[in-house]
């Protein structure tokens, strides 16, 4: 056998959950009508196209030329809300900005590498769906589950149990692909170099494996099927503290300052997810947040432009349960843009967020980055 009929093998049996297929049928209907519609996908470095030789060739440009393909008639409109290194967490934070805003008629959700298997990044995930299938546009959503190609973790477990609450198909590479891998049918250096990030073939056969779930709902178009909850949103799964997640950034609130300084460019170093927010170098230096919620979450630059500074959070005043954010990265593949949860479920009410350098050196490579604080609930 071929590594090309090894790998058409291994498709077809990666949907775990087919979902109800309404929204799906119906916009597949549009599209055959020649309607305009918009192809959305949000998730991590996998979506953005790492690895992948050219935008092009990455999975979801893939499956958004399916759609161009299959449907000459119609318009299109492709956007890609992938970022890499990012979680659910972020994703829920930025699902507005990034993606819905766009209104799109189909959207592809890829956190499953990204996301750890456990219960709370079940929460981070549901509050992204619930903003996703709640949205004015009404778009079919398809859960995608990358794996690790070295050892078949993700967290797709958790992702799919909400995914089945919600009537939400979802594809498994763990279930499509990753058997083949791990019998060595497909030789692990054919589709990633990394064991992580597909390359062209991979991409290919993340597409493919999409795709063909997308040919055999074409196949059936004819037969509708019933709004899911009679089109209602189900009871979360979750406490769903993530749900409303908003962004504190420089251009839309003014904290108080003390040696830290709104960022309104680029320092050269820097790519377009690392603006908007507020750097500092000096000990002492501080930012004082005023946010609404229940869950705080800071985000901010590990750099592999050491030494960085270090900076401690604190909630309320309560220095017994502040974190210490390390703006020096531990991995050399480039600057990170990192989220770390200082406090969730408190209660609904405005809190105080503090920010203070407490290590910085005289040989500083770069400041601290502040990108955002965010506040959910």
């Amino acid at each position: 056998m071929t590594h090309e009929e090894k790998c058409n093998t291994a498709m077809g049996r990666g949907v775990i959950n087919r979902g109800n297929l309404y929204r799906l049928k119906r916009n597949m209907e549009r599209a055959k009508n020649g309607e305009k519609l918009v192809i959305g996908f949000i998730g991590g470095s996998i979506t953005q196209g790492s690895l992948s030789s050219s935008s092009s060739s990455c999975y979801a440009y893939l499956v958004y030329s399916w759609w161009k393909d299959r449907f000459p008639e119609a318009e299109f409109a492709y956007v890609n809300a992938g970022i890499g290194g990012t979680t659910s967490q972020f994703g829920v934070a930025r699902v507005h900005d990034d993606l819905l805003c766009h209104s799109p008629d189909f959207v592809i959700v890829e956190f499953s590498v990204n996301d750890e298997n456990n219960s709370r990044f079940a929460e981070t995930y549901e509050g992204l769906i619930r903003n996703i299938y709640a949205s004015v546009c009404h778009p079919a959503i398809v859960l995608l589950h990358n794996v690790r190609y070295d050892n078949g973790i993700n967290a797709q477990e958790e992702h799919s149990r909400i995914g089945k609450a919600y009537g939400l198909p979802c594809i498994s590479m763990r279930e499509a692909v990753f058997p083949k891998v791990a019998s060595g049918d497909i030789p692990v250096r054919s589709i990633t170099p990394d064991d992580l990030h597909p390359n062209d073939v991979g991409h290919k056969l993340v597409a493919e494996t999409v795709i063909r779930f997308l040919e055999e709902a074409y196949a059936e178009r004819s037969k509708y099927e019933l709004l899911f909850n009679k089109g209602e949103m189900p009871e979360p799964l979750t406490g769903n503290g993530y749900e409303h997640s908003f962004r504190y950034r420089n251009n839309n609130c003014v904290p108080k300052c003390n040696g830290f300084t709104a960022d309104t460019g680029k320092d050269g170093r820097s790519s377009h997810i690392f603006q908007g927010g507020w750097t500092a170098s000096c000990i002492n230096n501080r930012i004082i947040f005023e946010i609404e919620g229940t869950g705080i979450a800071v985000q901010y630059r590990k750099t592999i432009y050491k030494p960085a500074p270090v900076a401690r959070v604190t909630v309320d005043g309560n220095i017994e349960k502040s974190i210490l954010i390390d703006g020096n990265f531990d991995e050399d593949w480039g600057d990170c843009l990192y989220i770390d949860t200082v406090a969730e479920h408190m209660e609904d009410t405005v809190h105080t967020v503090e920010i203070t350098i407490v290590e910085s050196y005289e040989d500083l490579a770069v400041p601290f980055y502040l990108v955002s604080v965010i506040g959910s609930r």
